[in-house]
């Protein structure tokens, strides 16, 4: 029997080539070799109140997006959040088991709290619950999370055992942090401080549903020196990056082409950036073009989003019969 690997992706983000690279292409593969749930979380989205229609939009946007970069519904369980009502529920009671003093001290809490300003609701407080309650409602064994998220992780083993034992019920299993495959794939950002995310800003990051002239835009502004002074000489971070990037979108020729002029010093890097500019496009169009396509055919995507909640309420619905049970609620 499979085992079960749980992952969610914010509603209020958007796919960038980090995201594909460091976990989609993960995420193609591992859906033929684990019983997964791909879920897109509206709910956690709420503790910022984001605008409604803009709300709506980016739901629309990552599915289609991770549909086009190839999760198949038919094949893992691909849904939103807010479709399974047994989500909130299991919040809920999962709740009525978490201490306010342990919620105060995950770090996420503390660093939110510390900004000037900064509006504490209960969401916010009880953030890690409703994600425990995400990945304990598939009973979920493996979780793909980053350093960021290990702490929310052990909260959930925690709830989990202390469920179990409260109620001297095995419910929930122990799910562990999961990374599938070897190595991740680092993909750096345009302003050479690091990886791409959104979180370092919009100019830092390639996203798959923008434009040409907004990719290439981007990346002809990304950071470079004055060139190479002596052959053979190592590459300055924010170098490495477009090469790096080159990596994963240009043929081997090219890259070998730009390697050799940068080792000679014969390198102009608006010729690098150019080609970097419509190597992208090339990878990212057919992506954009099919995301798009389901975009506009509303019907189909409903119909996708209705299946995924389908499959995602029969696992729920089986983890709530058996939490009722435990707690007595189940007259």
């Amino acid at each position: 029997m499979k085992e079960t690997v749980l992952s969610g992706m914010r509603s209020t983000g958007r796919l960038h080539l980090g995201n594909y690279f460091g976990a989609a292409v993960n995420y193609i593969k591992m859906q033929q070799e684990y019983n997964c749930f791909f879920f897109i979380a509206d709910y956690h989205s709420l503790t910022t109140h984001p605008n409604p229609l803009a709300l709506k939009a980016n739901i629309k946007e990552m599915l289609a997006t991770y549909l086009a970069v190839g999760l198949d519904p038919e094949v893992c369980t691909l849904y939103v959040q807010s479709d399974v009502p047994e989500i909130p529920e299991l919040y809920l009671l999962l709740n009525m088991i978490a201490y306010k003093g342990e919620l105060e001290k995950t770090a996420s809490f503390k660093d939110k709290i510390r900004k000037p300003g900064q509006t504490v609701n209960a969401g916010l407080l009880t953030y890690p619950v409703l994600m425990a309650a995400d990945i304990l409602i598939h009973r979920a064994q493996k979780v793909p999370v980053g350093k960021d998220q290990e702490q929310h992780l052990e909260m959930t083993r925690n709830f989990a055992n202390r469920f179990n034992r409260l109620y001297k019920k095995d419910v929930f299993p122990q799910p562990t942090a999961f990374n599938f495959g070897n190595e991740l794939v680092k993909v750096p950002g345009l302003d050479g401080s690091g990886k791409m995310g959104k979180s370092e800003g919009e100019g830092n990051a390639i996203f798959l549903l923008d434009d040409e002239k907004t990719n290439s835009k981007k990346i002809m502004r990304a950071k470079t020196d004055s060139g190479p002074t002596e052959n053979n000489s190592k590459k300055p971070v924010e170098i490495e990056n477009l090469f790096d990037i080159m990596r994963l979108v240009s043929d081997t020729s090219t890259i070998e082409n730009f390697e050799t002029a940068y080792n000679s010093r014969n390198i102009r890097y608006g010729d690098l950036k150019k080609q970097l500019a419509a190597d992208v496009e090339a990878f990212v169009a057919p992506i954009r073009q099919k995301a798009n396509d389901i975009l506009n055919d509303e019907k189909q995507l409903k119909n996708i989003m209705a299946i995924g909640a389908e499959k995602a309420r029969t696992s729920a619905r089986a983890t709530i019969d058996l939490v009722r049970a435990a707690v007595g609620i189940d007259y």
